[in-house]
């Protein structure tokens, strides 16, 4: 994700990075190129207007919405996702903090912070398809995450059975159990709806077919601009090719909230702020924050 303080807007017209420009530039030139060739050879055998041209720009560019609300829609709930992990990690462990009793062993304290960590930690890598860097953590939560298949729902699995051992010692009554129950149903609420949004893309025939729209007709407007802008069309064709090539270009980086372009869920930075919480609440040391490289990318 881009994180950099609010730019003049005269600056604003020439930022590159998180810009999606260094990506399309290649494919603006070309497009560059073919409108001075529709110039150089005009006029053209085949009578070409901007009428038609104009209100399949509109339909395009209405379609180009459609598709950029559905992307974001999926940035933003994906968004939404990780804050309730934030938020139920945190009443998780105030609640193991304080309604045991007798109140909890240091022992006791670091295994349910591990495995609040380990969530946080494994949830990220099985969405982006990464190994899982578990060494800091206690040895036997290590164990348990790194044989399981689906790593996320064994870390849950392991919090429910750290509750069910605290129920059968007497520690914790039938309506405390119920309340650590519901915390345990929100997290798997947030894992079925993180793998929801990464399992299901939107459907290929729109990208292929607004892909298609897009590119066809930046092909063929220099032809139709060419001979009411004469020397002028390839400065007009390449902004339009720039502002649909970049929607769509942007759209397919949102499509996916949890990879890792500039403009995707800093999945890394967010996991660490998780991992601080609870540590602060368990009154452990706590790691440094994630912070903005140099090009103000926060991973």
């Amino acid at each position: 994700m881009i994180v950099r303080p609010r730019m003049h807007w005269l600056r604003m017209l020439f930022v590159w990075r998180g810009s999606v420009v260094p990506r399309i530039l290649p494919r603006l030139g070309f497009f560059l190129a073919l409108a001075c060739l529709a110039v150089a050879t005009g006029p053209h055998p085949f009578n070409l207007r901007e009428g038609p041209l104009g209100l399949l720009g509109v339909a395009l560019a209405i379609f180009l919405g459609f598709r950029n609300s559905t992307a974001y829609d999926r940035f933003w709930e994906a968004r939404k996702l990780w804050g309730s992990l934030m938020i139920v990690s945190r009443s998780f462990m105030r609640q193991a903090l304080t309604h045991p009793s007798p109140a909890l062993s240091l022992e006791e304290r670091r295994e349910v912070t591990d495995l609040l960590r380990a969530l946080a930690v494994s949830l990220n890598h099985q969405l982006r398809g990464t190994s899982v860097p578990l060494d800091a953590l206690d040895s036997g939560v290590r164990e348990r995450v790194v044989a399981a298949e689906h790593r996320p729902a064994r870390v849950v699995l392991g919090l429910a059975e750290w509750v069910a051992r605290l129920r059968h010692q007497g520690r914790l009554g039938e309506v405390l159990v119920t309340s650590f129950d519901d915390n345990l149903d929100r997290l798997s609420e947030v894992l079925g709806g993180c793998e929801r949004i990464a399992g299901t893309p939107i459907p290929y025939v729109y990208s292929v077919m607004l892909h298609r729209t897009v590119y066809l007709y930046i092909l063929l407007l220099p032809f139709a601009l060419t001979g009411s802008l004469g020397w002028s069309t390839p400065l007009v064709s390449v902004f339009v090719a720039y502002t649909f090539i970049a929607l769509d270009t942007v759209t397919a980086e949102l499509e996916d909230p949890f990879g890792t372009e500039p403009n995707d869920l800093p999945l890394d930075a967010m996991t660490r702020a998780i991992e601080r919480s609870v540590m602060d609440l368990a009154g452990e040391p706590l790691p440094p924050p994630l912070l903005p490289d140099k090009d103000f990318v926060l991973t």
